[in-house]
């Protein structure tokens, strides 16, 4: 385990305390479950947004390649 110092939003810290009086759990805990989720999160945004520019580069190419097989269907 790392040990870390933070400083929290004065909101963010009330409303953490507030959440762990009734989920029974310890800070430590919690914040760490609640960064795991996190993570898990941006991971998949940053999934999607590499597929998504993947998808783009190849666009013109699939376009073109389907006009080639269409031209292909009308030549027989």
């Amino acid at each position: 385990m790392k040990t870390l110092s933070l400083k929290l939003d004065e909101t963010v810290f009330s409303e953490t305390e507030q959440v762990l009086q009734h989920v029974k759990k310890s800070r430590n805990r919690y914040i760490n479950e609640a960064l795991e989720y996190y993570n898990k999160i941006q991971k998949r945004k940053l999934i999607a947004s590499k597929l998504e520019k993947e998808s783009k580069l190849f666009k013109d190419e699939s376009l073109l390649v389907l006009h080639e097989f269409e031209a292909l269907d009308y030549e027989n």
